[in-house]
């Protein structure tokens, strides 16, 4: 029974050989297991037979990564020797989807032309590496968005096409709108000539340092009612007194 990844790759590439096609390159290579999550496997062995029953029904199988394709091969239960090819799928038309990478068991779902509805495989951690290059072969938007993010093909990322053939067709993007014209001349270039400002109101003040002009003199002030000092007052008249009175002595 072949327990290392190392020798259970040989002899699936060893078995793959006898039937590929000249030239084909085998790059990488993952163990799966179909059924329901191995973490329920506690849950189903609490119940009598269930969890027997449950294992028994669990198929196993190798799916393998080459320059042009991806072929599924059956496995062993009991020895994990690679067993006959259950399907080949281009590598521009890999039918999988809902792949979650997880910490230790990841899953995707894959249609296989034996189901009519997309099988569970499971994948333990220990084909992590094997896993991520195979990623590169998801089409997108295959990827769950609750996955870790794969470290040859980050959600997002279109999968890769075979050697020798192009990429397929991507959806043509609309250019960009015009930008708004630039109030700006371009670099290097003087700025367009601004209207001048209008002249200044007529300063009523003369400019910084100059005289100020001529002021009109004050005009002079009334006659002096009183005589200049140190002079007598003159004599005034007397009192000639109110009619009806006599005047004062």
């Amino acid at each position: 029974m072949a327990i290392r990844r190392a020798k259970q790759k040989a002899q699936v590439i060893e078995k793959l050989s006898q039937v590929a096609p000249p030239g084909e390159t085998f790059i990488a290579c993952v163990h799966v297991e179909t059924g329901p999550s191995p973490w329920l496997n506690a849950v189903f062995d609490e119940v009598p037979l269930l969890g027997l029953i449950v294992a028994l029904t669990r198929q196993f199988y190798f799916l393998t990564l080459t320059n042009s394709s991806i072929v599924v091969n059956s496995a062993s239960r009991w020895t994990n020797r690679p067993g006959d090819v259950v399907a080949v799928f281009p590598r521009h038309a890999f039918p999988v989807s809902r792949v979650k990478r997880a910490s230790i068991w990841s899953s995707m779902y894959l249609q296989l032309p034996t189901s009519g509805k997309p099988t569970r495989l499971n994948i333990h951690r220990y084909w992590r590496a094997e896993l991520d290059q195979l990623s590169t072969a998801f089409p997108p938007g295959s990827i769950d968005a609750a996955s870790q993010p794969f470290e040859l093909a980050p959600q997002g990322m279109p999968y890769a096409a075979p050697q020798g053939q192009p990429f397929p067709q991507q959806q043509q993007q609309q250019p960009y709108p015009a930008p708004p014209a630039q109030p700006y001349p371009p670099q290097g270039q003087p700025y367009p000539q601004q209207q001048p400002y209008p002249a200044p109101p007529a300063q009523p003040y003369p400019p910084q340092g100059q005289p100020y002009p001529q002021q009109q003199p004050y005009p002079a002030p009334p006659a002096q009612p009183y005589p200049p000092q140190g002079q007598p007052y003159p004599q005034q008249q007397p009192y000639g007194g109110q009619p009806g009175y006599p005047a004062q002595r």
